[in-house]
């Protein structure tokens, strides 16, 4: 592109504009000031929100509903370090977002200067790449490498720290027309003969799971994924973040596993001889006790992040690349396996039966004829439908929207599954509304993480982005609160938050511009779901009060072993010795 003399400031935002942002989510500030004026003539969105971590989660949510790069600008010093926590979040979910952050004066630098942090410093631990730019000349370059890094290989969160001399200093702006990064070379096609391998080892299993992680949504793999499951006729798993990669309506699908999932789900798992990994981490909340993980089975890994490859579970076969097309290019390869010898499934589809009506999800509703929280969200599932978004906070109702709502498409479930960011659902619900607005879209969040960040709810009324809250109200930390009610005697330290009393959240709701709804009675949920639901030209809040000691089931206690899954409260597990 032929050079143009123009502000550092000025080739910051064309630069933005040549990587085909069209909306950013931030906050100005001294040293970030100079990029807002020519912010005021580009043709980007900007959203002014109320909080830096709110850009953060937008950008998140915005990137996850849409597939695109999200991006997020604040200032120096607090305003950088707000966005230390959505970034890291961001990071442990590989979505892609890029930061955009002003610096104090380059010849201030590491003086402690007036809001000085060294955000570059700070955030290397919890992003995939961060830049810090003092020369006017490589802005170009460093916002060009900050998205395809974000964007390619295992997408995640890069920074991009811009001193503000270099913002108002004169360049000559230079967008790169490629990119080529040396020691960065994403592998997105999987070995033919590791292909073979896998397929020779499927071809041998009798009780396989497709194990299925948030890597499935990332790539779009989820057409190749169904192929995939109806040619091997296995049995599938979706993990917390792969929720909608394979629809729930499926008979093949046994439901998520881990530390809540089914307990189909997590017994196919210890019980199978072969785990054909999808884009999935064996992380702790999947695998429980890591050494009484699947004890017996061989495991196929297709990830595109060769770090992930026997990180935790050893790899019998390692698919790097892409999912997408490594499940493409594993079909045919297992087409071929099968016209030899393809293994009948039957004995270990009726034990999965079993398991599965024994022990299907459910739930109590509470004798006293309060509101059960899991039957309002599954109420709001049901009526809201699979086309519609929704962003969960953290904790309990996290779970409950994980458990009780269908999800038949990628993209329509989104929470913070690594890092378990409570405050999460608002802003992400935002961005994602931003990114998606023909989309319904609801974040589901309980008492405790609403009142985090509830301010970008001034946002969204601003801004004409109208979100649906559903607050499962149960008046406390719920799911710490259910720790302490199964491992510390009921000594409830510290996890009240007396939320039925104060705030109102449907007055607090009006008060930033939404329409405020309550419900405490199960006759009247589907009519204020369908009231909310019919309200689309404002944000809604809806205050469900809900009864306070309902916990999340199953569960396999932190620290335990997959086998020692429980579904009541009398905490005994699932299974004895005899029955497995």
């Amino acid at each position: 592109m032929s050079n143009e003399k123009m502000t550092g400031a000025q080739a910051l935002v064309k630069s933005l504009e040549h990587a085909g942002v069209d909306v950013m989510f931030g906050i100005p500030g001294g040293a970030i000031l100079p990029a807002y004026d020519p912010i005021f003539d580009s043709p980007i969105r900007h959203i002014l929100v109320r909080h830096e971590q709110g850009a953060g989660h937008a950008a998140t949510g915005y990137a996850q509903a849409s597939g695109r790069v999200g991006v997020c600008i604040a200032t120096s010093g607090p305003g950088a370090t707000n966005l230390v926590t959505p970034l890291a979040d961001a990071q442990m979910d590989s979505v892609p977002v890029v930061a955009i952050t002003g610096q104090v004066s380059s010849d201030a630098i590491g003086t402690d200067a007036f809001q000085e942090a060294d955000i570059r410093g700070i955030t290397m631990p919890v992003t995939k790449h961060s830049f810090l730019v003092t020369d006017p000349s490589k802005i170009a370059q460093a916002v060009a490498e900050a998205f395809h890094i974000a964007s390619t290989g295992r997408p995640g969160a890069v920074l991009v720290d811009v001193a503000k001399d270099a913002l108002q200093k004169l360049t000559d702006f230079n967008y790169p027309k490629s990119i080529d990064l040396k020691g960065y070379k994403p592998i997105y096609e999987a070995e033919s003969s590791a292909l073979r391998d896998a397929a020779a080892l499927i071809a041998q299993s009798t009780s396989p799971v497709l194990y299925v992680g948030g890597g499935a949504i990332k790539s779009a793999a989820h057409k190749e994924l169904l192929k995939l499951a109806e040619l091997t006729g296995a049995p599938v798993v979706t993990t917390l973040m792969a929720r909608g990669a394979f629809p729930d309506s499926h008979p093949s699908h046994l439901g998520m596993p881990g530390m809540h999932g089914t307990v189909a789900a997590v017994t196919a798992l210890q019980k199978s001889d072969l785990l054909i990994t999808l884009g999935a981490r064996f992380d702790d909340r999947v695998t429980g006790k890591l050494s009484t993980f699947a004890p017996h089975a061989k495991v196929i890994h297709a990830d595109i992040d060769p770090a992930e490859i026997s990180k935790n579970k050893h790899a019998d076969v390692a698919l790097i690349g892409d999912l997408r097309l490594t499940i493409d290019a594993l079909i045919p390869e297992l087409k071929a396996a099968f016209k030899k010898h393809q293994p009948d499934l039957t004995t270990w589809w009726n034990q999965l039966n079993s398991w599965r009506t024994k022990y299907p999800l459910g739930y109590d509703m509470p004798k006293d004829g309060s509101l059960s929280p899991q039957y309002v969200i599954e109420r709001l599932g049901k009526i809201v439908g699979p086309d519609g978004i929704f962003a969960a906070g953290v904790g309990q109702h996290q779970m409950w929207a994980s458990q009780f709502i269908s999800y038949e498409n990628p993209r329509t479930w989104l929470n913070s599954g690594g890092l378990g960011t409570m405050g999460y659902a608002v802003p992400a619900a935002m961005g994602a509304k931003v990114g998606a607005p023909d989309k319904t879209v609801w974040a589901i969040d309980g008492d405790g993480c609403f009142q985090m960040t509830n301010q970008e709810l001034v946002t969204c009324a601003i801004n004409n982005i109208p979100i649906k809250i559903a607050i499962i109200n149960n008046e406390s930390l719920g799911m710490v609160r259910q720790w302490q009610t199964l491992f510390y005697n009921e000594r409830f330290s510290n996890t009240d938050l007396h939320s039925k009393r104060i705030p109102d959240f449907a007055k607090l709701g009006e008060a930033m511009g939404c329409v405020g709804l309550s419900c405490e009675r199960p006759e009247d949920v589907d009519a204020t779901i369908e009231k909310a639901m019919a309200i689309d030209n404002q944000p809604v809040v809806v205050d469900f009060r809900v009864h306070r000691d309902a916990m999340v089931w199953p569960m396999v206690a932190a620290g335990a072993s997959n086998d020692d899954i429980v579904v009541a409260r009398s905490m005994a597990p699932v299974w004895d010795s005899q029955e497995l």
